[in-house]
């Protein structure tokens, strides 16, 4: 998918309505992220989002093109720039959005569910297949999202200059051997300015498969460069400073490797002594900003400092004063991106910045096996051109050097170096490299793996452990614990299918309890209804241990969530339940007092019924709920409660009507001592200066006594209706069995 180059601004009311609809998108795609669907932020956020987009899909749908800065709709731009439209294209490109399709009819929830796409990392998208792939299988309809497909971009990128990118590709995926097409280097000469060349970079480094390795790229590229530079001093238009910033310029989207591969043709150029160089020139050329955009972007890719980037961070800048002013340039670039909002940032780059400017091959690697490393990339070039060795050997050799054969390679190396260290100190920098190739295996999800590595961790820990280890592997694990992991594990919670995950769980339960903590606060913050039924069902089989994971989900901004502390108290049970669920008596919401009521009530012990005693004695502005609540609980173990109430409090003002909600609700559960003799005190009790309010209160007293139906309630009623006070024997008579009205 190419997305054209806009032509002419579009008109002005389509401009405005495309700069609120990016505005309030890009508002909204940070209030989604922080709080729960039932927020009132949350509802006025996607309010204005709604709103802003109807009014541009107001003549129809509307087909965005989304450029790495820009919006364009039917080839037109923004008739004036503004900061939101480029912030949020940059949002969407960064998670490959080349296209966004919006109908007239998307509502509230469908842009929720986009924008909490939005919210996520590109790489944990990436991890799912791509953002059009977790949009589909979402089922929302009046989205259609088209991914960037950079192979795509390259097939379609044939202008009227006549530029055919793909053959450029190809060229350079066969080596420097194969034939220049006239055509190729058509397309080589129209490519030579700063932006298009760093695009061709990036395509030509990128492309995977059974192609030439990424230096053999590199020295075919310089090769089609020097033939460029060629024809065009041949026709007299070559302006060889442009073309070689041009080149130098998009050394900014280079890869490490392909990177490495530029500086070592720059110094070969330069240990021949060639009359005409080009490499060595090119690398002069790279200027500082361009540097701290390469080191930015490689961080950014990588989420840290690879070797291979310190090993040409440091044939680039081997000043150490210069390295950190670059890098100062670099931070800024890359706190620009979506990773630089993260909270991580700051010790990512910290990281990465300590590798980028002490790292020294000198200390490790003799000058003599430095010069075998260097010529060892001749030698790869030539295997290279060697095609005697029959497919199946070829074959054989590439297996073992797959990604899959080198991961199980690190993981064996990791293993072996974790049994046989015995310093400390040395022990836990590997345990520290572990732990991060644990943290990718669960991303993702390999977890037999990264079970494997973390028993490794874990038997350390044990009485079966070295000792002298022992604090260095529990240290380990702590971090481990409190770090991205848990967030690995609750996004595998949200999607895989509940045979899978046990493995998850049994991984959670060999780091054990401490990583109990950090999963009681990611289900505090989770809104998916999945994750957060098996986080539920994952703390409590920690036990025990998982009480202490009650205290975070009380403070969550969630009420589902907070209505689950109290689930889990009620599962734990006992008297050191019932502080946490007093506490809670007093929530905002509704539900949550009436499960924190519900839990007291079950405990069933005096110390529970003593607790809402409390809290109806003392008077607190929740009185009146708790009332309601147990009124409408209908549990018969609250009815000695209610008595309490009745026997404690005044029928006066509002509590009038309590008074006889409560007696109705009395004589609809099971009969008891103490709501026999309680009927039986408000049935002859009497204040002659109300005596519309002493009927009523009598009335529903009687009848109370009559929906009991014990010999006991009866005798209470016969015994009134014979022998009580003449208003007492009126009322009594009417729900006495077997009596009339006197």
């Amino acid at each position: 998918m190419a997305t054209p180059a806009p032509t002419e601004p579009m008109p002005a009311e389509q401009s405005a309505a495309l700069a609120e609809f990016a505005r309030s998108c890009k508002t909204a795609a940070r209030s989604v992220s922080l709080y729960p669907a039932t927020h009132p932020a949350i509802k006025g956020a996607l309010g204005r989002v709604v709103t802003a987009s109807q009014r541009l899909t107001g003549a129809g749908d509307v087909t965005i093109a989304i450029l790495p800065d820009l919006m364009v709709i039917e080839g037109k731009a923004p008739a004036k720039p503004d900061p939101a439209i480029g912030e949020f294209a940059e949002l969407l490109h960064h998670r490959l959005v080349g296209e966004l399709h919006i109908s007239h009819g998307a509502d509230a929830a469908e842009w929720r569910t986009f924008l909490l796409l939005l919210a996520r990392s590109p790489e944990e998208l990436l991890a799912e297949g791509g953002i059009a792939k977790v949009w589909a299988a979402a089922g929302q309809t009046h989205f259609a999202i088209r991914e960037i497909d950079y192979a795509e971009v390259l097939r379609e990128r044939k202008g009227s200059e006549g530029a055919d990118w793909d053959r450029i590709i190809e060229f350079c995926l066969q080596g420097n051997d194969a034939t220049v097409e006239e055509r190729v280097l058509d397309a080589v000469i129209a490519a030579l300015d700063a932006d298009r060349f760093a695009e061709l970079v990036k395509a030509v480094q990128s492309v995977e498969g059974k192609s030439a390795s990424i230096g053999a790229r590199a020295a075919a590229l310089l090769n089609l460069i020097r033939k460029a530079i060629d024809r065009l001093r041949e026709q007299d238009r070559l302006d060889e400073a442009a073309v070689l910033q041009s080149v130098a310029d998009s050394a900014a989207q280079m890869t490490p490797d392909m990177m490495l591969s530029f500086l070592q043709q720059a110094k070969e150029e330069r240990q021949r002594g060639d009359d005409a160089p080009l490499a060595a020139p090119i690398v002069d050329r790279i200027g500082d900003n361009t540097i701290a955009e390469f080191v930015a972007g490689s961080v950014v890719a990588e989420r840290g400092a690879s070797q291979r980037l310190a090993l040409a961070f440091q044939a680039l800048v081997p000043e150490l004063e210069r390295k950190e002013r670059l890098l100062d340039l670099a931070k800024a670039v890359a706190q620009q991106t979506p990773m630089g909002t993260e909270s991580g940032f700051n010790n990512l780059w910290h990281g990465a910045a300590e590798l980028l400017t002490s790292y020294s091959d000198e200390s490790f690697v003799s000058e003599e096996y430095a010069r075998e490393l260097s010529g060892s990339r001749e030698q790869a070039l030539e295997v290279e051109r060697v095609s005697d060795d029959p497919p199946e050997r070829i074959q054989t050799w590439l297996a073992s050097v797959s990604d899959t054969a080198v991961r199980e390679l690190d993981l064996a190396l990791i293993q072996d170096l974790l049994r046989i260290e015995e310093d400390p100190a040395s022990w836990q920098a590997i345990a520290a490299v572990a732990s991060d190739e644990l943290e990718r295996r669960t991303l993702l999800g390999d977890i037999a793996t990264a079970h494997a590595l973390l028993d490794t961790l874990v038997a350390e820990r044990g009485d079966q452990g070295r000792a002298p280890l022992r604090p260095a592997a529990e240290s380990a694990l702590t971090k481990l614990a409190g770090g991205p992991l848990i967030r690995h594990i609750v996004t595998h919670l949200r999607k895989v299918e509940d045979p899978e995950v046990e493995p998850l769980t049994r991984l959670c339960h060999t780091i054990g309890p401490s990583i109990v903590r950090p999963l009681a606060i990611a289900l505090a913050a989770e809104e998916n209804n999945r994750a957060i039924r098996r986080l539920r069902e994952l703390l409590l089989s920690f036990g025990a241990a998982g009480r202490q994971s009650v205290e975070p989900l009380k403070h969550s901004a969630n009420p589902g969530v907070r209505r689950m502390a109290i689930d889990l108290l009620r599962v734990f049970g006992g008297r050191e339940a019932l502080p946490e669920l007093a506490s809670m008596l007093d929530d905002a919401d509704p539900q949550v007092q009436r499960e924190s009521i519900r839990a007291i009530v079950q405990i069933g012990t005096n110390e529970a019924f003593a607790v809402l005693e409390h809290a109806l004695v003392a008077g607190t502005a929740s009185r009146a709920t708790i009332l309601q609540q147990l009124i409408a609980l209908r549990d018969d173990k609250a009815a000695s409660l209610l008595c309490y109430v009745l026997n404690h409090t005044a029928p006066r003002g509002n509590l009038v009507a309590v008074h006889a909600q409560i007696v109705e609700a009395i004589g609809n559960l099971a009969a008891n001592p103490d709501s026999i003799r309680t009927l039986r005190v408000i049935l002859y009790r009497g204040e002659w200066w109300a005596p519309f309010r002493t009927a009523a209160l009598r009335h529903a007293a009687a009848a109370a006594l009559q929906r009991l139906g014990t010999s006991e309630a009866v005798d209470v009623l016969n015994e009134a209706a014979s022998q009580g006070g003449r208003g007492v024997r009126n009322v009594a008579r009417r729900y006495a069995p077997h009596r009339g009205v006197a």
